[in-house]
């Protein structure tokens, strides 16, 4: 399994998972921000659960935007997620909601706004669809999905991302999620197919277009492009944004980008963000800080520092400066390395290397006195045993006949 992102562990030790039951049924989800701002509720496609969602997280509760990311329990039907969904929210004492969708999560965000017009005050939707039919066209066995072992469901989700190589933040989020499937369990897995398979298309909306962000990737994805092209043509009046790439989980291969997006659609419908009322440290802080401790995931990091760049120029009027991005890393590493530096003693090179060399040539004539003295004795020890002169005699003819060496001062 591929190490988690420096930033995806920093999220995990910050942002508590809560669990809520409706009914026999349990809600898992991260609900992190002011409670005094409109929430925005993410809904994660086939293959993601929330945690996909923790760039998004990070980032706009930074920005003073409440921010929920919920998994739903199993369940068999669209109406039953509908009505297990507005308990949720119910139970959260949430009356008006703004939704951001991906993939089947986009097709679910539409359908709770058509059976519950009231309730959702806009859209975000992201490679998504109005209708299931041709999934289930394309999969005839749908009927026997209850009976499906896990690994065979895990198995034809996995098919349906595509192989070979990927630029490295694709491949990264891939990689993500890919670990993310493997937390869910076969009834997660079977319910998820049945809400993909069971035939159901989307009505009018009385949610006018003004209200809704199209937000789609211009290269490969797993909703054909004939699907995205008529969820453009039922919605003509809503916001389009184009990512040039991302894959099929742009919310974590282009985050800065669908952050700032996000940001801007709050902004667009009203909700403005508060970070007056976020209390303690910066999460910019810390989380800038924790990934720079974390090798893998450098590149999210200067990302992430664009994507403020980014927006401070967009509503300015300016284009961004190329170099803005590294310039923080750059003046922190600078103010680190001179913090780390106060209390070093200077020592200059040359100064330095006298130091070590005379610390070794000390060590060496110590050593060969030591060699020395050993080797006198084991010389006086010999003869003692082949002659028959006395001891001290030996001595005597040893030290006048040169055998003797000469001891190295010390330097």
């Amino acid at each position: 399994m591929a190490t988690a992102p420096g930033d995806y562990l920093h999220f995990k030790w910050h942002v508590p998972l809560h669990r809520i039951s409706i009914g026999v049924r349990q809600w898992r989800y991260y609900d992190y921000g002011p409670k005094e701002v409109p929430p925005l509720v993410c809904l994660s496609c086939m293959a993601g659960t929330a945690d996909v969602f923790y760039k998004q997280i990070l980032f706009l509760s930074m920005k003073g935007y409440r921010v929920i990311a919920a998994d739903a329990p199993p369940v068999w039907s669209h109406q039953e997620w509908v009505n297990s969904f507005e308990r949720f929210l119910d139970s959260m004492d949430i009356h008006h909601v703004h939704l951001y969708g991906t993939s089947l999560g986009g097709f679910l965000a539409q359908l709770f706004t058509q059976y519950r017009p009231r309730r959702v005050k806009s859209l975000v939707l992201s490679n998504t669809f109005l209708e299931t039919r041709p999934f289930a066209d394309a999969m005839p066995w749908s009927s026997l999905i209850n009976w499906t072992p896990g690994f065979m469901l895990k198995r034809y989700i996995l098919t349906g991302i595509q192989d070979g190589p990927h630029e490295p933040f694709i491949a990264d989020s891939v990689d993500f999620v890919v670990n993310q499937i493997e937390t869910l369990s076969r009834e997660d897995l079977a319910s998820r197919f049945t809400l993909n398979t069971t035939i159901a298309s989307i009505g009018r909306l009385l949610l006018p277009d003004s209200a809704i962000t199209v937000m789609d990737t211009n290269d490969y994805c797993a909703i054909p492009q004939i699907l995205k092209d008529q969820l453009g043509e039922r919605y003509p009046g809503a916001r389009r944004a184009f990512l040039k790439t991302g894959g099929d989980f742009p919310f974590l291969s282009r985050a800065d980008e669908v952050n700032l997006h996000l940001q801007l659609h709050l902004r667009r419908v009203g909700v403005e963000g508060r970070p007056d009322l976020i209390k303690g440290s910066s999460w910019r802080d810390d989380a800038w800080n924790s990934e720079r401790r974390n090798d893998d995931t450098e590149n999210d990091s200067d990302s992430w520092k664009n994507t403020e760049n980014s927006f401070s120029h967009l509503e300015n009027g300016t284009p961004p400066s190329e170099s803005a991005g590294s310039s923080f890393s750059l003046d922190e590493q600078i103010s680190s390395s001179a913090s780390k530096s106060v209390n070093a003693p200077t020592v200059a090179p040359e100064q330095n290397l006298k130091i070590n060399s005379s610390g070794a040539l000390i060590e060496f004539s110590t050593f060969l006195v030591l060699l020395t003295v050993v080797t006198e004795f084991s010389a006086i020890v010999l003869l003692s045993l082949i002659s028959l002169l006395p001891f001290h005699v030996l001595v005597q003819v040893i030290l006048h006949s040169g055998l003797s060496t000469k001891i190295v001062p010390h330097l």
